[in-house]
């Protein structure tokens, strides 16, 4: 017998999974007595979980269920002690295992386990490792590793078997070697977090005669698409359900809230089929990418090939992340009032948009200057954006593209310098639902050299052949930063074979282009609150908010671009302008037959990409071929009301543009059968056969074997001597002869019985045997035919992508239209008169757009009027009492350029404005701890790139300037500051101050400068003294929100502490040095108003009366 095992190393990390560690066995001693088989604690072998290998071609078969903590290797039968007290494979019970879960093992620690039938307690040493990686599927951890000991096991088959001793001096030789072992392994998680592997050593006492794989067949199909998709999430499909496998297995359970449990080696948690999308959307909305493993072959032709008794084959179909929800797996047809009633409720539906945003830099060491490349692309809807600009420390410039794209995944290099990385992790988690944040994909940095990116450009650009296509030559002359972000875009999307987006030169637009729309940084959304509230990052509250009525996805879509894009070109505007009056004003057919065909679409943008990367179903081409068919129609039938009841050169344009660009829908909707393509069934799909002739044929085959078997039937009746028998179906079996059990000695003997009851018994005769697997194999292979003509079919329709795409975009223009009129709508909203030759702000009566609406009609919002002239008095400094309605007063006057550059109407009495380039605010105080900022910092430095880019045609908003430092440091940067936008900048400015000495810019600039505050009343006294206790009282200010001229003496900040509920003896204190504080200063004023006086006076006479008037 062999000597106690010695300890040998531990198990190799895995590459990409944390794996288990090799555990030592001490327990198996010389002179033992051995332990039968079939002794087990467990209870013996178990029966093996439903989803077991039978389903998928592999032999059924009982296995035990190897535990995560199996401590030691299963020794071999004449090795094996009745007194061990370590259990076998699955010999650990499930509430073992769970307490097991919190401990942290060190390095050789001693686990003791219970025997459940003998009193005495056994102790086995396993040395167990924490793995720090991500995720894992172990192997089991009573089998020897395959790597380290495939030369073993050859010498085991072969009976060249070592002696014990040789074998022991063979490890004592090589103690550093260590298993490597898969990534498919079975990991418990500690209270921190990270895996706790507890693998067994392998059991080297025992001569290993096995030459079977530890893995079965699917485990191990498994694992090679787990060696080529590392990244990923693998769904696979076993049958009826799709499984997860170890790490995955864990991940998706958690995420779904759905069971895993433990077979054969691994982990395992599966979903059915028909609710793959509803999973995938949620395992895909938590920042995971999510592949999608499909059987590629049928159970009729697997059974007629060469390769019948092997596993299925599987192949990934389909990867998701963020960006990329495109496809049948994701994309369940859902009508638009069934998401409304909740029946959809749990599917995780599609944000507004979706961009995947790619973004690379490039340092000029000449210029010394950083410049950024941008292209963002959205899949689902085929729009492309690209952009190159150059940038500072701070990344304000890229900040504000990727508010304004909101991308849901960014494309990174792996050598981003630190910056970005910071501006992108503070973007990234500003959500505080996991659901709602950006997802970031790092890739090797080699792929956004420009090198590398050209080539890749240039091999994709050369190889695509489409209608519409952007040739090579306009690509290869765009910005190098661009192309550097094109190329790893083109790699990171065929991986997901939506690369085909990006092939269409209609779809590529230039996101900054400063003659083409308003200029709004990123503090300018944040601060104005254009996209979101400021409050919980929602729309409720924001601009978006009050513009947005629109009735379709893709008018939702179009509305954000307009609110965050406002336009610079005054034709543009006066068009815009134009439109939204007529339909305010008109009660044409025309007008309201397209609001009511707007209304209950489905998205038809994100469809028409859906089918033009091929990847639609049958029920979601129907529905949206049938409604741009239905559209197409209706609007036709509009063409002689539109002609002859619209003014509006915007409104005619499109709607008479419309129907003949949705025409070629008509002809792809009279192909297709209406029942097969809701019910999804392919083989029905084509009404008309005579455009698909392999359909054709493959139908002539089939009925040719229906007719043989349907003659066959009288051979049947003669042998059984039944004129009147017929074939019937049970449980899926076509073609059975049931023939009643009292008369089964007429049933030919070669004649295969397939099922039976008490009653009767069901057969197939040879011939029906050999023609059913005949008819199968035809059916499936119909199936396959019918899904290349499907795929043929979707690909014609794309070649009238550009087309279909134009006219949606006509659709989404006409929501935001209607949207825009119903803002309109409400009262007291009037249509701006813009002009592009005029600096001025002249506005009467204006209201915030949002405040007026949240407040309704019950608390009406205080207007106030505006008056900012280029030429004359451009800068308006604001001061009042705190809490007074500053902020929000300029606020609205912001808003309000923004909407009328938009094209919308105002909330205003009449309003006369110029054409602004850019709208720059700093307003707020917070630091910044991902870019290393204090609050001052980031206050200045906003100022900075404010001084920088305004223009003469700008407007600027500063509030509160200088307030982060001391009070002397604070005047002087502010004076400063606003002196230089009166003197040099020349820009329309409103400045939010609780600086008295800066009003006195108004005398210094009086041509420029003009004071304003807000209005209050004030109680009498204004400070009241208690004349027992001497306490000073805090005064009482009421607000009247009314912007009245000239400058407020003080801001009464201890009435706001008052409404913040300070306790009273701190506000008594406060309000006795306030008052202490104020004396002093005014005692200085005098005396230093004294002297001054003193200093002018020349003779005796002035002298005597100085003395008399302050005696």
């Amino acid at each position: 017998m062999p000597k106690s095992l010695k300890k040998s190393g531990s198990a190799q990390i895995s590459r990409y999974f944390p794996t288990l560690s090799s555990s030592k066995a001490s327990n198996s001693q010389h002179g033992m007595k051995q332990k039968p088989k079939e002794h087990q604690l467990s209870g013996g072998k178990q029966k093996l979980h439903p989803d077991s290998s039978e389903e998928f071609g592999v032999p059924s078969k009982r296995a035990k269920l190897s535990a995560p903590e199996d401590l030691h290797h299963e020794p071999a039968p004449h090795q094996r002690s009745e007194d061990s007290g370590v259990r076998g494979t699955g010999g650990l019970c499930f509430s073992t295992m769970e307490k097991l879960k919190g401990f942290n093992l060190t390095a050789e620690p001693s686990v003791r386990h219970r025997d459940t039938q003998s009193d005495s307690r056994r102790t086995a040493g396993p040395c167990s490792k924490i793995s720090d990686q991500g995720s894992s599927i172990r192997p089991p951890g009573d089998v020897p590793d395959q790597h380290t000991n495939k030369n073993r096991l050859q010498q085991a088959e072969e009976g060249n078997e070592d002696d014990w001793e040789e074998r022991e001096k063979r490890e004592e030789e090589a103690p550093a070697k260590q298993l490597f072992l898969s990534k498919f392994a079975k990991t418990e998680r500690t209270g921190g977090g990270k895996a706790v592997n507890l693998s067994p050593q392998s059991d080297v006492s025992a001569p290993s005669r096995r030459s079977k794989s530890i893995y079965t067949p699917l485990e191990q199909q498994v694992m090679q698409l787990k060696e080529k998709h590392k990244d990923a999430l693998l769904a696979v499909e076993c049958g009826y359900k799709y499984r997860f496998f170890g790490e995955d297995a864990a991940i998706a359970a958690k995420e779904l809230n759905i069971v895993c449990h433990l077979d054969h080696n691994f982990m395992t948690c599966s979903i059915p089929t028909h609710r793959l999308f509803v999973h995938v959307r949620r395992l895909v909305s938590h920042g995971h990418k999510v592949g999608v493993v499909k059987q590629t072959e049928t159970s009729a032709i697997k059974a007629s090939g060469a390769n019948r008794n092997a596993l299925f084959t599987r192949q990934l179909s389909a990867l998701y992340t963020k960006s990329t929800l495109v496809g049948e797996d994701v994309n369940p047809v859902c009508k638009l009032q069934d998401v409304e009633e909740g029946v959809c409720g749990d599917v995780v539906l599609d944000p507004p948009d979706s961009f995947l945003l790619c973004i690379s830099e490039s340092w000029n060491k000449l210029k010394k200057e950083l410049t950024i490349g941008l292209v963002a692309v959205q899949p689902s809807t085929g729009d492309v954006l690209l952009d190159c600009f150059p940038d500072g420390e701070s990344r304000s410039e890229l900040e504000a593209r990727v508010l304004k794209i909101s991308p849901v995944e960014i494309l990174v290099p792996s050598d981003l310098s630190e910056q970005t990385h910071r501006l992108l992790q503070s973007i990234s988690n500003a959500s505080s639902q996991a659901d709602d944040r950006v997802r970031v994909e790092r890739r090797d940095g080699a792929q956004f050299e420009f090198t590398s990116a050209m080539n890749t450009v240039t091999d994709f650009y050369c190889h695509t052949q489409e209608k519409g296509a952007r040739s090579l030559s306009s690509v290869v002359s765009l910005e190098s930063p661009v192309i550097c972000c094109l190329g790893p875009l083109i790699q990171y999307l065929q991986e997901f074979n939506l690369e085909r987006v990006l092939s269409s030169e209609s779809s590529f637009l230039h996101l900054s282009c400063k003659s083409e729309g308003m200029m709004l940084s990123a503090a300018t959304l944040r601060n104005l609150e254009v996209l979101n509230n400021q409050t919980d990052g929602g729309m409720k509250g924001s601009l978006l908010w009050v513009l947005d009525h629109t009735c379709t996805p893709f008018g939702k879509r179009l509305m954000r671009k307009w609110v965050s894009h406002p336009l610079t070109n005054p034709q543009s505007i006066t068009e815009r302008q134009d439109a939204v009056q007529e339909i305010l004003e008109s009660d044409s057919l025309a007008i309201n037959s397209t609001r009511s065909l707007l209304s209950h679409l489905p998205d038809l943008e994100r469809g028409i990409c859906s089918i033009y990367h091929k990847k639609s179903s049958t029920q979601q081409f129907y529905l949206i071929s049938s409604c741009l068919s239905r559209l197409g129609r209706e609007l036709e039938a509009l063409l002689p009301a539109i002609n002859s009841q619209i003014r509006s050169a915007l409104l005619r344009g499109f709607l008479l543009d419309t129907p003949e660009l949705l025409a070629p829908a008509h002809n792809f909707l009279k192909v297709l059968s209406e029942s097969a393509a809701k019910s999804g069934n392919k083989t029905e799909l084509f009404s008309d056969l005579s455009g698909f002739p392999v359909l054709q044929e493959r139908r002539e085959q089939i009925q040719t074997v229906l007719n043989e078997i349907q003659h066959h039937r009288k051979e049947i009746r003669l042998t059984l001597k039944a004129p009147t028998l017929d074939y019937t179906a049970v449980s899926g079996q076509e073609f059975l002869i049931e023939v009643k059990n009292s008369l089964s000695s007429t049933v030919p003997p070669n004649w295969i019985k397939i099922s039976s009851t008490k009653a009767v018994s069901r057969y197939h005769s040879p011939f029906l045997v050999e023609r059913y697997k005949k008819l199968l194999q035809l059916r499936e292979q119909l199936l396959l035919d019918c899904q290349r003509e499907w795929i043929n079919f979707l690909d014609q329709f794309g070649e009238h992508y550009h087309t279909m795409k134009r006219a949606i975009s006509h659709l989404a223009t006409m929501d935001c239209l209607f949207s825009l009129a119903e803002v309109a709508k409400q009262g007291d909203y009037c249509r701006p008169d813009v002009h592009e030759n005029l600096r001025q702000i002249i506005i009467r009566d204006g209201r915030h757009p949002a405040i007026d609406l949240l407040m309704g009609e019950h608390n009406q919002y205080v207007p106030n009027h505006t008056e900012l002239q280029g030429d004359g008095r451009r800068t308006m400094i604001i001061t009042g009492p705190n809490m007074g309605g500053k902020s929000s007063y300029i606020r609205q006057v912001a808003l309000i350029c923004v909407m009328a550059q938009i094209g919308s109407y105002i909330p205003a009495s009449e309003a006369y404005l110029g054409i602004l380039d850019g709208i720059f605010t700093r307003m707020g105080a917070s630091d910044n701890i991902y870019k290393g900022r204090s609050t001052f910092m980031e206050e200045l430095s906003e100022t900075s790139e404010i001084i920088s880019r305004a223009t003469d045609r700008s407007l600027v908003i500063l509030d509160e300037l200088g307030r982060g430092t001391s009070t002397h440091d604070g005047i002087a940067i502010a004076y400063a500051t606003l002196e230089h936008f009166i003197r040099v900048v020349k820009a329309l400015t409103l400045f939010v101050t609780h600086y008295p000495p800066l009003c006195e810019l108004e005398r210094v600039y009086p041509e420029h400068v003009s004071n304003y505050h807000m209005a209050f009343l004030l109680n009498e006294p204004d400070i009241a003294t208690d004349a027992d206790d001497g306490e000073v009282q805090p005064e009482f200010v009421t607000f009247l929100y009314r912007l009245t001229a000239g400058a407020a003496g003080r801001s009464y900040g201890l009435n706001v502490a008052r409404l913040a509920d300070i306790p009273d003896p701190v506000l008594h204190t406060a309000a006795h040095k306030a008052q202490e504080l104020e004396n002093t200063v005014n005692a200085k004023r005098k005396h230093k108003k004294l002297f001054s006086d003193l200093w002018s006076i020349l003779d005796k006479s002035s002298l005597t009366e100085w003395q008399q008037s302050n005696s």
